[in-house]
């Protein structure tokens, strides 16, 4: 995985030919889902073709969204697939509890864990699951489950718990979290400007849903050229002398904006 993934593509877990495309079309990584995507009588069928699937490492990295841990096949999609040698992460639906989260890293101690918020109680509990492992590597929202519990009509009623989920992660040392799915597939323009907005709230990257949300996502997170000159700017200073300093124009530096310089450079160099 690189070090800032930007795009993460959904899949449906009982579709094989939609997965194996899916491990071709760029996105740093691939989500297979056996939660909402697959029906309750397809839900055993999708899971024994992702176990076969990940019997060997793809060439994606390959996380995994498994059914909710107090339904019927949460636990079975954790003891079929916590194993597996191919698996790079699992997704964790409608988690509330850090309790939750210490459940599943004791039944998948190998594999790195990924938080979804999706409940008025998840978001409150948010910093709390945000730390409640060491192998819980991220957090996100679940925002359709969401925007359904809190009542939310309009898409700024979801802005407030945007930014409680994006401070608690980096309070817990966690990555920026991505932003969730934005749902209508042909809407490229409304994708864009929702990713500006998501960018503005601290998010890094996004889930898609179909192959040509991909690139629209990774422009918008890619840094600008006026923002790479900052950044080189920030550290060239940063090279020279220690502490607190001010830029020619004014504009004072410390080490958290030396980290945020480098994030830029690291994700410049995906152009």
């Amino acid at each position: 995985m690189t070090a800032y993934p930007l795009t993460w593509l959904y899949a449906p877990g009982d579709r094989p030919k939609v997965v194996a495309k899916a491990l071709t079309c760029g996105a740093d990584v691939v989500v297979i889902d056996l939660e909402d995507a697959v029906a309750a009588d397809r839900k055993a069928y999708a899971r024994a073709i992702t176990a076969d699937l990940l019997e060997d490492p793809p060439a994606v990295p390959v996380h995994v969204r498994v059914n909710a841990l107090e339904g019927p096949w949460g636990e079975q999609d954790l003891a079929a697939l916590a194993p597996a040698p191919g698996l790079s992460g699992l997704r964790l639906p409608k988690i509330t509890s850090p309790a939750e989260v210490h459940h599943v890293a004791r039944r998948a101690a190998r594999a790195d864990l990924y938080a979804l918020l999706e409940t008025a109680l998840a978001v409150e509990q948010a910093y709390a699951i945000a730390g409640a492992h060491p192998n819980l590597r991220g957090i996100a929202l679940g925002e359709a489950d969401l925007r359904a519990d809190l009542g939310v009509r309009d898409d700024t009623g979801l802005d407030w718990p945007r930014s409680r989920v994006v401070v608690a992660a980096r309070a817990a040392g966690l990555p920026p979290p991505p932003q969730s799915v934005h749902a209508d597939t042909r809407d490229l323009d409304g994708l864009a400007a929702s990713c500006a907005h998501g960018r503005a709230l601290g998010f890094l990257g996004r889930a898609a849903i179909h192959p040509r949300q991909l690139p629209v996502i990774e422009r918008a997170y890619l840094p600008t050229g006026a923002e790479i000159e900052q950044a080189e700017t920030v550290l060239k200073a940063a090279a020279t002398e220690q502490g607190a300093q001010a830029l020619p124009d004014g504009r004072f530096i410390d080490a958290a904006v030396v980290t945020a310089a480098q994030r830029t450079l690291s994700l410049a160099r995906r152009r």
